[in-house]
This record gives C-alpha cells, sequence and structure tokens, in this order.
C-alpha cells in the first residue's frame, strides 16, 4: 500500500477546493462592503465636485490592476470630498480627506507582497485600510447629513 502525501484523491482535492472558494467568499464579503461605502461617498458628492465616477472603484475587484488602482481610487475619493466640502463650505480636519491614511493603506499592501516584511505590512496594511474605511463612511455621513445650522435656514 502506496502512503505517499504527493497522490491527492478527488475527493481530496474538491476538499481543498470547497475550503479556498469559503476562504475567498469569507474575504470577498467584506470587500464588497468597503466598495459599497467607497461607491456611496462617491455618489453623495455632487456629479461637478467629483473625480471619477462611483461605479470606477469596483475596478478594484480585478486582480493584479487594483495594485495600481487602489493608489488612483484614494486620490480621487480624497479630492472629490475636498470639492464636495469647500463647494459646501464646510472645513475638514485634513486639506485631502482620508488621504494619508488611504495612501499608507496601499503601500502597505504593495509591501505586504516583498517576503519577510509581508506578513507584518498586511497586519499594519489591515489596520490601515480600517481606519481608511471608518474615515470615508463618517465623510459620507457628514455629506448625507449637512450641518444643523445649514438645515435651519432652507433655501
Amino acid at each position: 500500500m502506496d502512503t505517499s502525501y504527493g497522490d491527492m484523491g478527488a475527493s481530496e482535492a474538491i476538499a481543498v477546493l470547497g475550503v479556498f472558494f469559503a476562504v475567498m467568499v469569507i474575504l470577498l464579503i467584506p470587500t464588497i462592503f468597503y466598495l459599497i461605502s467607497l461607491q456611496k461617498a462617491l455618489t453623495r458628492c455632487r456629479p461637478e465636485n467629483r473625480t471619477l465616477e462611483p461605479g470606477m472603484v469596483w475596478l478594484l475587484l480585478i486582480p493584479l490592476f487594483n495594485i495600481v488602482w487602489q493608489f488612483l481610487v484614494v486620490n480621487h475619493i480624497a479630492n472629490s470630498l475636498k470639492n464636495e466640502f469647500n463647494a459646501r463650505g464646510e472645513p475638514t480636519e485634513e486639506p485631502l480627506p482620508g488621504r494619508g491614511v488611504g495612501l499608507a493603506m496601499c503601500i502597505l499592501n504593495v509591501v505586504s507582497i516583498v517576503p519577510y516584511l509581508g506578513s507584518l505590512a498586511g497586519l499594519a496594511c489591515l489596520v490601515c485600510w480600517i481606519i481608511y474605511w471608518v474615515k470615508i463612511a463618517g465623510y459620507s455621513g457628514r455629506i448625507a447629513n449637512p450641518p444643523e445650522e445649514n438645515a435651519a435656514f432652507p433655501a
């Protein structure tokens, strides 16, 4: 009887593929909610203030292309939010909302490919990703709900 581990039967291969697809679905769910948040933030900006169409954030799902596209999305969202807040006359804590932590997230994501540094950079990227997501959702909420003083005096 051969007990070599190199030979995988059909049932074992199916089990491995099943686990792989289950992990992919589990990882894809938060990514989809993240992209919905980014799209919503851009949608809430008036069209003349947007530097990127909201649906374009979904291009981040394209493997390899997303390595470059993520940098562009972070910059476009920051510029769109800046334009929207400037048009409303609302101050922001950052000149380009979310850009700093967003670029840190992108850079750490690229560095996570590097051997030995990858796991540490990947963990830091995850932290920056969560912070960026929360920041953009916060800015999006501010756009959706104008300050009370503006609501008190309808135009």
